[in-house]
């Protein structure tokens, strides 16, 4: 875990070890600072030399400007490279992320993503900084300190080692019953997450059904039971603080009570006493911040260990050895497709499916909710590897293309179609980001858009706010068809992206597909048969399995479903147009 999360510090390596040096030179100079207060109480005051006074003072001022100095580079630097190095971890995540698989990203929540990619993220921010600054610097100043604490008198100095296995043991039960709990508070987060996310979605929803009330009862259950974890793991880690101040306190009153006593007989001079208790609060000083470091560590490590989880998932999908880069044309072929999202041959979306579909053919398919036909679409550009048989496209299994070739050739609009924040012009780069204007046009005016975004007071320069909140369900469609065509496809795949829109624009859409890209194989899903009457081959899905292919007028005369669907539609229809 730590070699892959230190993979991340990159270009900040240099900052990273100047912190250090810088630190180590601070504690060097603040450990001469006590020796020079003892000489200037022995050798200056006791001695009533002002001349030596006045040395050691400007001696004194020096060392703390120096001292100064060191610390503030040493603050700058860690900055530096504890930023950075949040920075890179935040973009290994999201690149890691990107090459996910559907499956993949299945595996982890988006609102557990989002955590990581945040709280989790500062948590191991906050650690690594503490890590380069004081977990360096309170070694040195434990170990300096009592290297000097020890030539000035070593009887006294055993009074510490006596608070090691007291500390050593307190740390140790502090750190094994906290860390379960931040475990589970922050798999809390993701749930919390999670709630926001949805309310925040589905506002309209909410406030449609009067929901607001049992909303909050929600987020406030999964809030206090944050508050709850988190005031336990801290009543456990508030011991460290009592337990450090025990010690401290412990060993002042030692050393003062046996240091009077070696000043009265002799053995000690004051100015070596008070420089033994400066070195004392140097010590524990360091103990205390170490401690500090370690509630850190407790609390980042189980944030350190989830992003590392992300970092480490492998896509189930990869690139052939020497993959192609080029598809010839808009074949598909299913040869004994079999298909499960666990991979489990017991639990199959889709059995035994076996099609040919020709370049530039158009398919329909309709069936009911849950027979898989969005499962089946997605298995060409491979969103979804098969669990058995195999998928071919341009007469090539889509497994021996490059993956970014494959989907280049693939235009896909999905179900929940998705549009981002920009202008429609920024929303249209996505299907071909060196687009001109007039491709745009001519691609808006295929999907039947362009007559609605001239109505908009700036056109294709008008702003889509987040989720395309401010265009109607039609318009959405529509605006993410002509995105798709803006790739020039040999496949294009519109997976139920019609529904909220009026049949006439519907008809419209797909005479403008035969007329202007006869060449490019579209697979329609559909849950209107008008939609997909004209075309060349309509398969009709159920659970998970083909039950007919054939031409509309085919299956009118020998499938039972599809002909029972097709009159209800046409008597539906009837009524509306008499009404």
């Amino acid at each position: 875990m730590i070699k892959r999360l230190a993979g991340c510090v990159r270009q900040y390596k240099k900052d990273t070890i100047l912190t250090p040096v810088f630190i180590v030179a601070e504690v060097i100079i603040e450990v001469i600072i006590p020796l020079l207060m003892a000489r200037l109480i022995d050798h200056g005051i006791n001695a009533g030399s002002m001349n030596y006074i006045l040395k050691m003072g400007a001696a004194l001022v020096v060392c703390s400007i120096i001292s100064l100095a060191f610390g503030g580079v040493a603050g700058v630097t860690a900055a530096s490279a504890s930023a950075g190095f949040a920075k890179n971890l935040r973009h290994d995540i999201y690149s890691s992320v990107q090459k996910f698989s559907f499956a993949n990203i299945d595996k982890f929540s988006t609102a557990s993503i989002v955590t990581r990619l945040t709280t989790d993220v500062t948590n191991v921010q906050n650690a690594f900084q503490m890590i380069i600054r004081i977990a360096v610097r309170s070694p040195f100043m434990l170990v300096f300190s009592y290297i000097m604490a020890f030539t000035i008198n070593p009887k006294l100095s055993l009074i510490f080692l006596g608070t090691i296995p007291i500390l050593g043991t307190g740390l140790f039960l502090i750190i094994k019953y906290a860390h379960p709990i931040f475990v589970r508070v922050f798999k809390t987060y993701d749930k919390l997450n999670r709630v926001v996310q949805e309310n925040l979605r589905g506002i309209r929803v909410v406030k449609s059904f009067v929901r607001q009330d049992f909303e909050e009862e929600k987020f406030n259950t999964v809030s206090k039971s944050i508050f709850t974890d988190f005031s336990k793991a801290e009543k456990i880690l508030a011991f460290n603080s009592p337990l450090m101040q025990f010690c401290v306190y412990t060993c002042i009153l030692l050393i003062s009570w046996f240091g009077a006593r070696f000043i009265v007989s002799g053995s000690m001079t004051t100015g070596e006493l008070m420089s033994l208790m400066a070195f004392i609060m140097q010590i524990f000083m360091s103990l205390m911040m170490l401690s500090m470091v370690f509630v850190m560590i407790i609390i980042s490590r189980t944030s350190a260990e989830r992003i590392v989880e992300v970092l480490n998932e492998k896509s189930d999908l990869a690139n052939p050895p020497e993959p192609l880069y080029e598809v010839a044309n808009g074949d598909v072929r299913f040869e004994n497709v079999k298909f499960s999202y666990s991979k489990d041959i017991n639990k199959l979306c889709l059995n035994n499916i076996n099609i040919d579909i020709r370049s530039g053919e158009t398919v329909g398919i309709l069936g009911g909710t849950g027979s898989s036909k969005t499962s089946l679409v997605q298995l060409i550009p491979r969103l979804y590897d098969v669990t058995d048989g195999s998928v071919s496209v341009g007469g090539v299994d889509v497994r021996s293309y490059d993956i970014e070739t494959l989907r280049n050739a693939v235009a896909m609009v999905l179900q929940k179609n998705v549009l981002f924040s920009g202008t429609i012009k920024e929303n249209l780069r996505w299907g071909n980001e060196n687009a001109t204007d007039d491709e745009m046009i001519h691609a808006c005016k295929l999907a039947q858009a362009d007559a609605f975004i001239r109505t908009f007071p700036n056109g294709y320069d008008t702003y889509i706010e987040q989720g395309g909140t401010n265009v109607s369900g039609g318009q959405k469609q529509r605006l993410c068809i002509a995105r798709a065509l803006m790739k020039k496809p040999k496949i294009l795949i519109l997976d139920d992206s019609t529904s909220a829109v009026d049949t006439k624009t519907d008809a419209e859409i797909r005479q403008a597909f035969r007329a202007e890209i006869p060449d490019t194989t579209k697979f329609i899903i559909a849950q209107r048969i008008s939609s997909i009457e004209d075309a060349d081959k309509i398969i009709i899905m159920d659970a998970g399995g083909i039950v007919a292919f054939g031409t509309h007028e085919q299956l009118i005369e020998s499938n039972m479903i599809y002909k029972e669907v097709y009159n209800s539609q046409s008597k539906g229809g009837e009524r509306s147009d008499a009404k």
